[in-house]
């Protein structure tokens, strides 16, 4: 059973319409998208094929924001139409899962062309609500790997018409759809699919195809630099694979001012080691590798975008298996900054190997540090699969790394990081707990952990993946894999400017 390295690299053909949804185009395509204002004059219903019979329809069934409504039109396509409500104070996210849902919607007619529109806005408003149509279009037109013997005969988007008087570019949403695309397809492989070894095949091949510089610590190498604490979860697996992947971007202009670290958390199935998980819990452990899904996404979405700053990329890529030269317990390791650990419990090996990731991603003297990780069960216990949790050194932030997810769409709620916490990870026999015994806030303490590894005086922000899969999928994405993160880091970067507000703070 194989499949191929990395998803096809094509997307569907877009093309731009410098106008309003035009009648005539309508019978062009297979399905047609309208998000409207929820509260529509009645005399703009009529800008809408059977927009009179909608306009009933709605008052009938008493739609709201958020409500959908669809009819057949009897032109030569027979296309169908689906119409969204948008509230006038909508957030992103909100606008995300109505897009989403007018896409599932249009799924079920199987169409191979639709257009987008949308009537009744305001300019910033339509403009978001195109944005986020184009997301969702992009994300349903992809298709996850599958491994099924026979398929069914099922027709994909091929092509989408943009109805857009404002004439924007969208590039960062199609550099973001790609990334996401990528860290989706990469999560959603089964664990004897995506192993260290493979993983780093399909690594590789991207790093050629994109320009990428790319280095692999090996055990060998991470034992000459001491990388106790990767080396203690990688020992139980007789795959020699494990290891710690580096990625360079130089930038678009060679740049050597901002430095941008990337750091995920690359674990290809989790047992949960010595600790056995059970079976519920381990049922799914082949996404545990999706912080560094997520990283690598980001990685493709800023390359495409040519940021002028350099980005390094670092992926702990390993396997928590159990057997007889498992780690233990109370066993006590030595990380490659010299922080000895004292073992508390195998299933914490997320930061185990994040620890030597975070090491080695400091030692080029970052301007910054972002690590992606599905670390806590916590995380999802505070927060349910809606949000994931951001941790960071800088307390000035917290307003701007949760702006970033109101933008995005992909939210996020910033958690304590005071040094307090650090007094129930005192060891007596080491320099830190791995974590606590009963687990009581672990998301905070797994934090606090990983902020030993960070050296002083380089930002860092900590995501805990805590949305990376939801039944049902999350805002605008269908499938339970949702590839969080990506959207999210994106905005961070380009909109809300974290790089540059690291450089300029001392």
């Amino acid at each position: 059973m194989t499949t191929r390295l990395l998803p096809e690299r094509s997307r569907p053909r877009i093309t731009h319409r410098a106008h309003a949804l035009r009648a005539d185009a309508v019978a062009r395509n297979d399905a047609v998208l309208v998000m409207v204002a929820a509260d529509l004059a009645p005399a703009k219903w009529q800008a809408l094929p059977r927009g009179a019979w909608l306009r009933a329809e709605s008052t009938r069934r008493r739609c709201r924001a958020g409500g959908i409504l669809s009819t057949r039109l009897d032109l030569r396509r027979h296309p169908l139409l689906v119409v969204g409500l948008r509230g006038a104070r909508a957030s992103t996210f909100e606008t995300l899962q109505l897009a989403g849902r007018m896409l599932k919607e249009a799924r079920a007619a199987q169409p191979a062309q639709i257009a987008l529109a949308t009537l009744g806005l305001e300019e910033s408003a339509s403009q978001d609500a195109l944005e986020t149509l184009l997301a969702a279009a992009l994300a349903s037109a992809f298709d996850l790997p599958s491994f099924k013997s026979t398929r069914k005969d099922t027709t994909r988007i091929g092509h989408i018409t943009l109805f857009d008087p404002a004439g924007r570019d969208y590039v960062a949403t199609f550099a973001t759809a790609e990334g996401n695309n990528l860290a989706r397809w990469l999560t959603a492989l089964p664990g004897n699919e995506l192993t260290p070894v493979t993983y780093r095949e399909r690594v590789r091949t991207l790093a050629r195809r994109e320009g990428w510089r790319m280095r692999f610590f090996n055990r060998r190498s991470l034992e000459h630099r001491g990388a106790g604490a990767f080396l203690a979860v990688a020992q139980g697996s007789e795959n020699d694979g494990a290891g710690i992947i580096h990625l360079q971007y130089r930038g678009a202009n060679r740049s050597r001012g901002a430095r941008l670290a990337l750091v995920g958390k690359g674990i290809c199935f989790d047992t949960g080691g010595t600790n056995l998980k059970t079976h519920k819990s381990m049922l799914e452990m082949h996404i545990d590798m999706g912080g560094s899904a997520v990283a690598l996404g980001t990685l493709l979405a800023l390359t495409r975008l040519r940021v002028p700053y350099r980005v390094d990329c670092w992926l702990a890529v390993a396997e928590n298996r159990i057997g007889p030269k498992a780690y233990k317990p109370q066993d006590v390791v030595t990380a490659s900054n010299g922080t000895t650990i004292q073992v508390i419990h195998t299933d914490a090996e997320g930061r185990m190997v994040l620890a030597d990731a975070l090491v080695l991603a400091g030692q080029e003297r970052p301007t910054l540090i972002l690590d992606f990780a599905t670390l806590t069960g916590a995380c999802v216990n505070a927060l349910t699969e809606r949000y994931s949790g951001v941790f960071t050194n800088r307390r000035q932030w917290r307003d701007r790394l949760e702006a970033a997810g109101s933008a995005s769409g992909e939210r996020v709620w910033c958690f304590p990081m005071d040094e307090d916490y650090d007094a129930e990870l005192e060891s007596a026999n080491a320099d830190i707990l791995q974590c606590l015994a009963d687990g009581k806030g672990d998301h905070i303490y797994a934090a606090r952990f990983l902020s030993r590894f960070v050296p002083h005086g380089i930002p860092w922000a900590h995501i805990d993946l805590a949305s990376a899969q939801r039944n049902g999928g999350l805002a605008h994405i269908s499938t339970d894999i949702t590839g969080f993160g990506v959207r999210y880091a994106v905005n961070l970067l380009t909109e809300q400017g974290l790089l540059e507000q690291a450089q300029r703070e001392p």
